[in-house]
């Protein structure tokens, strides 16, 4: 059974003001820690011989090679650690034999040029490397670290900042409380909490400024970066990863981030991050350096030691010169000699030998067990979740629609052009009447209608993406549940559906002068809108690219359309394609609202009397040769053949059509559980797409 010691020092989130850690952690530290002393030992987080390897198809050009990430991407030359297994493929070291520690209360800094290794030491860190490919072990005080203990115990932030754009500093912070503070804690007892994050992030003067994007001016880079954070840090983790927290950022900004990195280590958390070239002010804040290249380390101990470190490597560093470019500028050059940096490497391992020898001697450094019988807890005590189901939905309902509220333009944009298309279409088709003609025109009205519900949802691909983006950054450590999401979704994509349909059929029914129950084409045009956003969703789950997933939307819409029976009926399908017939999303409501347009009056005549020499060459002639070819038919025929006869009812066309097989009810719970079908998948797609872990 995994324990794990609670008794980390206190967790300070404000300049001189503590807050306590969530509410279930502090009682187990209670519960747990009874007969602790009163002076704890911190914790030290250590991993010992990390390694990784992919291998890499000789063949294989760089642009093939985005999928293995930024070091295995870098120009194919023979370093230790590459090992030929075929003639056309190589095992390449993005790790190799990696060890060192992070201390409480410390801020350890991953160094190296591009390719180095640094992304991948931290994703290594942090378990996102999958085990089988992971070798090696990482601890926290001597116990091994299993993924679900890790998630309650840590956070992660990237490079990229991934935020609601609409929302403020206060209220992403908020958000943020609500998914990883449990519901146990009151909302004054979360928005200290809150505060107390903004004043350490000294945010104090941004904490009502919305975040921004592109389009939207908001708060400034820097900012944006303090913000993702706060966000990591809300749940007050014991370890906090960051990978280059700087990047892009100017000095100025680039250090008030380390400032702030530097308060949140001195609070009582390991800070570990990957550091592109640090100034000489930041170099000065770090308390541990790891030098890497190739995957290997050259340098690994504390700033003050790197002088004599290089001095007896027989490369001292300049009087005044930026120890770290220093570094990496020599690692760049001994990169390109014949040798490498075969040297360095094995005399980094030489020094850190004769370093543990003397630490093991004089150390005062200690540790507490996780397993310590005084100050231990089950893994099984810590909830994987911090709230329960229905209170995630709320919240992630609650924060869309406040991100989507403040975004009308997206929402008004979708609701002119369906106004738009209605007009166009309602002016087109104006009070159509009940000539043979007229049929067609209905049917080709249906047939655009729901071609437009479709292609209308496929619009707002590029929003799903960046929903899809948040989601599996925050589920990647169990900020909420993948089911919560896939139904607050629902919820609320709702009333943007219902406004859609109701204007949409307001705006074309009576002007058309359609057939049928009004409601019933309503409930046709809701549920082709609830079906085409599901799909929409699916999609944005398996394709991460907004152009490609448009562009096959639209391919794939376009297939639908073909094979739903109007541009070819159903009996001249060719077999080998008939079951893309049935699987078309435009089958089912087409089907079913022909059937309320022609089933429901079966009084209404299509086609009388003299209307059946209409698009043959009879009809140009006058109405009374007309009638007398209906008395000769009628003769002929034996039938009381006149100018009223009905030919063709609404019952004819529907069987004419094949549309007899199913009742238009019917027709409308399959669009709808097709809709649902679309869900379930897109909740399988994220559920195991969202480990985000390298293979």
């Amino acid at each position: 059974m995994e324990v794990v010691d609670v008794t980390a020092s206190s967790t300070t989130l404000g300049y001189g003001g503590e807050i306590e850690m969530s509410e279930d952690m502090a009682e187990l530290r209670n519960d747990a820690c009874t007969a602790a002393t009163s002076v704890l030992p911190p914790y030290l987080l250590s991993f010992h011989n990390l390694t990784y390897s992919v291998k890499i198809n000789r063949k294989l050009t760089p642009e093939n090679d985005i999928g293995l990430g930024e070091e295995a991407a870098e120009e194919e030359v023979d370093v230790a650690g590459d090992r030929s297994t075929s003639s056309d493929s190589k095992v390449k070291f993005l790790l190799n034999d990696i060890s060192g520690e992070a201390k409480e209360g410390e801020m350890l800094a991953i160094l190296g040029g591009s390719g180095s290794g640094k992304s991948t030491l931290i994703d290594a860190l942090a378990n996102r490397i999958s085990k089988g490919s992971l070798k090696g072990s990482v601890t926290l005080n001597g116990e091994i670290l299993e993924s679900r203990l890790l998630k309650r115990l840590s956070a992660y932030v990237m490079q990229d900042d991934l935020l609601f754009p609409m929302l403020t500093v206060e209220e992403t912070l908020m958000f943020s409380a609500h998914f990883r503070l449990p519901c146990s804690l009151t909302t004054r007892e979360k928005n200290a909490r809150v505060q107390a994050v903004i004043d350490q992030l000294g945010l104090q003067n941004a904490a009502s400024t919305r975040i921004g994007d592109e389009t939207h001016r908001g708060i400034s880079g820097g900012e944006r970066r303090r913000v993702s954070i706060g966000i990591g840090i809300i749940h007050s983790p014991i370890i906090l990863f960051l990978d280059e927290p700087t990047s892009g950022l100017d000095s100025t900004s680039a250090f008030q981030v380390y400032k702030v990195l530097q308060s949140i280590a001195q609070s009582g958390s390991i800070v570990i991050m990957s550091v592109h070239q640090p100034s000489y002010r930041v170099l000065g804040l770090l308390n541990h350096l790891i030098f890497l290249s190739r995957g290997e380390a050259v340098y690994n101990g504390s700033p003050e030691n790197l002088l004599p470190f290089f001095s007896e490597f027989g490369h001292p560093i300049h009087e005044n010169a930026n120890k770290a470019e220093f570094v990496l500028d020599l690692v760049r050059e001994l990169e390109g000699s014949p040798s490498g940096v075969k040297n360095l490497v094995e005399f980094n391992r030489s020094w850190q030998k004769k370093k543990m020898k003397s630490a093991s001697s004089d150390s005062t450094f200690s540790t507490l067990s996780l397993r310590d019988g005084s100050c231990s807890i089950s893994t099984s005590m810590l909830s994987t979740f911090a709230n329960p189901f229905w209170i995630e939905i709320i919240v992630l309902a609650k924060r869309s629609f406040k991100n989507s509220n403040r975004q009308p333009e997206v929402f008004g944009m979708r609701l002119g052009a369906i106004l738009l298309t209605g007009f166009i279409l309602a002016t087109i088709f104006w009070q159509l009447d009940d000539s043979p003609r007229s049929v067609q025109e209905r049917l080709g009205f249906y047939t655009f209608t729901m071609a437009a519900c479709f292609y209308i949802c496929a619009d707002v691909f590029p929003v799903y993406l960046l929903d899809r983006s948040i989601y599996t950054r925050e589920a990647a450590y169990n900020t909420y549940r993948c089911s919560s999401y896939v139904l607050s979704n629902m919820i609320v994509a709702l009333p943007s559906i219902t406004i859609l349909s109701i204007a949409f059929a307001v705006t074309t029914f009576w002007a058309v002068g359609l057939s049928g129950g009004f409601f019933f084409f309503l409930i046709t045009i809701f549920s082709s809108f609830w079906t085409a956003s599901s799909f929409i969703s699916f999609l944005s789950g398996v394709v991460p690219h907004a152009m490609v997933g448009y562009c096959m939307a639209l391919e794939i819409l376009g297939f639908y359309i073909l094979f739903c029976g109007f541009f070819i009926s159903r009996d001249r399908i060719p077999s080998y394609w008939i079951w893309f017939h049935f699987l078309s999303l435009f089958k089912y409501p087409l089907d079913g609202v022909v059937q309320n347009e022609f089933n429901d009056e079966a009084s209404k005549c299509y086609l009388s009397g003299v209307q059946m020499f209409d698009g043959t060459p009879f009809a140009a002639f006058p109405t009374d040769k007309k009638v007398e070819f209906l008395s000769m038919l009628s003769e002929a025929s034996g039938m009381n053949l006149t100018a009223a006869t009905c030919f063709v009812k609404g019952a004819d066309i529907l069987r004419d059509h094949g549309l007899t097989d199913l009742n238009k009810w019917l027709c409308i719970l399959i669009t709808v559980a097709w809709g649902f079908f679309f869900r379930f998948l897109w909740y399988v797609c994220l559920l195991f797409g969202s480990k985000n872990k390298r293979s």
